[in-house]
């Protein structure tokens, strides 16, 4: 039963025992039912509020997924022309795990950095150098 409902009910019984609305008894549980009848108003406008509330966020929700979403493909500035939704997981955008001789820092590089021949350690600065070994096919 719900808090209206019940309150409801306890309206009809004290109506129902019929008592002397002189008496202090009656007023005291008069008032008790306004008492109750004024939070009942209250919860049911704290719900509602929530309820918007809770809409607003999912909105909001909505609205930042398809921020995330275009700022993310915004973030792939490879040259590839794969459809995976992270670029840098595909086989043409294979990333490289370095780590700096001098600091010890492992970072990622990708391959257009490491056939460039250098780049600067982003934590101390060291500049590192990537020789390109060549396979020789073997010919018949």
């Amino acid at each position: 039963m719900e808090t209206t409902e019940s309150l409801g009910y306890l309206k009809g019984l004290l109506d129902g025992l019929d008592l002397d609305p002189n008496k202090k008894e009656t007023k005291l549980f008069n008032a008790i039912i306004d008492v109750l009848s004024n939070l009942a108003e209250d919860v049911d406008d704290i719900t509602e509020g929530m309820e918007l509330l809770a809409e607003e966020i999912d909105a909001v929700d909505e609205d930042l997924a398809e921020v995330e979403d275009y700022l993310m493909e915004d973030d792939c500035d490879c040259d590839c022309d794969c459809d995976c939704d992270d670029c840098c997981d595909c086989e043409d955008c294979e990333d490289f795990e370095v780590e700096c001789p001098l600091c010890g820092e492992a970072f990622a590089v990708d391959e257009d950095t490491v056939l460039s021949g250098t780049i600067p350690c982003p934590n101390c600065g060291e500049l590192l150098e990537f020789e390109i070994e060549e396979c020789e096919e073997d010919e018949d």
